[in-house]
């Protein structure tokens, strides 16, 4: 099964110029939902977890599902002003200006081997701010797993310290 079936290409969405690609054909399939988490699996090759980090909000699809296979915890990271407890945050760059993320700050504790999911590595803004979120907490990041990546933006050379795996590049 090519699980790249079940993308959707969405011309000018969210604004004009841009080509959204629509994982919502994806999460609706079960087969192609089940294909997919075992292709983000298998790419630990078989390695301990003890939690996994979903980066808001189409990182929490697939982290809770990596979570349970992986019989680890979840943490969702949130944009600021959704999580009801003591936060940490890290801030990141956009296009015009800044944005923060926020985690727990008893989400992770020191030494806990972390994954660290999102639905797509493009910039790798969000991405850098969730690995420093989890560092600043004490969690050794084993990987940054994506469902795809946009290898035109080049968002893997800001988080080249990390092992990184992409079940689907474009």
């Amino acid at each position: 099964m090519k699980i790249e079936n079940y993308i959707r290409d969405i011309q000018g969405f969210p604004k004009e110029g841009i080509l959204f690609k629509d994982i919502t054909p994806l999460l609706n399939n079960v087969e192609a939902r089940q294909e997919c988490l075992s292709i983000l699996v298998n790419s630990l090759k078989g390695q301990k977890i003890d939690k996994v980090v979903g980066a808001e909000s189409r990182g929490f699809f697939f982290g809770m599902l990596l979570a349970q296979e992986l019989k680890a915890g979840f943490i969702p990271v949130r944009k600021p002003k959704k999580l009801p407890f003591d936060i940490i945050s890290a801030s990141y760059e956009l296009e015009y200006g800044t944005d923060s993320l926020e985690m727990h700050i008893d989400a992770i504790k020191k030494g806990d081997r972390v994954l660290i999911h999102d639905d797509v590595l493009a910039t790798g803004g969000t991405a850098k701010a969730v690995c420093e979120l989890v560092e600043k907490l004490g969690g050794e990041i084993v990987q940054c797993n994506f469902l795809m990546e946009l290898t035109f933006l080049n968002g893997r050379k800001k988080i080249k310290e990390y092992p990184v795996f992409a079940a689907l590049t474009y």
